[in-house]
């Protein structure tokens, strides 16, 4: 095992990849259990389809694709969190919404540019070949600026999750730590894309959340316990893909089902335990 970590060292787009990940897993996952929670977890794909038709519209203009592409989905959180809200078109149904046409105007973008090459599915499905150094460094500004808001802001976060009618009589804004919330989730999204790809990257949102809950309940065991699983998934997954010659991204989400289907287990004995 030390063997393959020390050879994997010695790949700089390897260790790109890593780091940007295991920040990107971070964030993912602190964020993930607020989504989940407030069953807004489906944002994330959502936003990945957006995130897709930006990257496809960056690369017609052969622009910078994060510059590009994170104004526009963040422009989509925000518009997703005031559909829901105040609109007659709910939930999964404004994500539904705005997620095909993304999804759509990349399609025709890139079929009337650059056509369906191999671009195409590194954003559709993630390659850890894909970030350049620029990509990189604007990436972990990026992923310790989504972290370090929310630790400040985790407080207020927390109450919005768990009761945000409660959290608003007690003088809680809670229409502006929703929009954090929509904001730190809209870039984690975007730079997550390069490596998972706009399919896959709602997986590190919703799988290490989900895992957590099978068998921690409180608020903050739940988190730790999420980030926990989501960096180590991570780096399972990576590894994996490095020894098996895998789809990094899928070998990733495959590692968070197998951590699910534990968890879920683990919490099946603990239930039989107590009977």
């Amino acid at each position: 095992m030390i063997d393959i970590l020390v050879e994997m060292a010695g790949y700089p787009f390897i260790v790109k990849a890593v780091l940007v990940g295991s920040l990107v897993s971070m964030c993912a996952a602190l964020l993930g259990v607020s989504l989940v929670l407030k069953r807004y977890s489906m944002i994330g794909d959502g936003l990945s389809h957006v995130g897709f038709g930006a990257l496809a519209i960056a690369t017609a203009l052969n622009a910078s694709p994060l510059p590009v592409a994170i104004p526009i989905v963040i422009a989509a959180a925000f518009l997703l969190l005031r559909l829901s809200e105040n609109s007659k078109i709910k939930g999964d149904a404004a994500i539904a919404l705005i997620a095909t046409s993304s999804l759509a105007v990349g399609v025709i973008v890139i079929s009337r540019t650059t056509g369906m090459n191999t671009d195409v599915c590194n954003y559709m499905f993630g390659s850890i070949l894909a970030m350049s150094k620029a990509d990189v460094y604007l990436s972990v500004i990026l992923s310790l600026i989504v972290l370090v808001l929310f630790i400040m802001f985790y407080n207020k976060l927390f109450a919005i999750t768990f009761d945000e009618i409660f959290a608003k009589t007690t003088g809680v804004k809670t229409g502006l730590y929703n929009m954090l919330i929509a904001f730190l989730t809209a870039i984690t999204i975007v730079i997550g894309i390069r490596l998972m790809g706009a399919m896959l990257i709602s997986s590190l949102i919703i799988f290490p959340a989900l895992s957590s809950m099978r068998v921690f309940k409180k608020f903050k065991s739940v988190t730790l316990s999420s980030l926990v699983i989501s960096t180590t998934s991570f780096f399972t997954g990576i590894v994996i893909s490095f020894v098996w010659e895998t789809p990094a991204g899928a070998s990733v989400v495959m590692v968070n089902v197998i951590m699910f289907l534990l968890f879920w287990l683990i919490s099946v004995i603990m239930r039989l335990g107590k009977n």
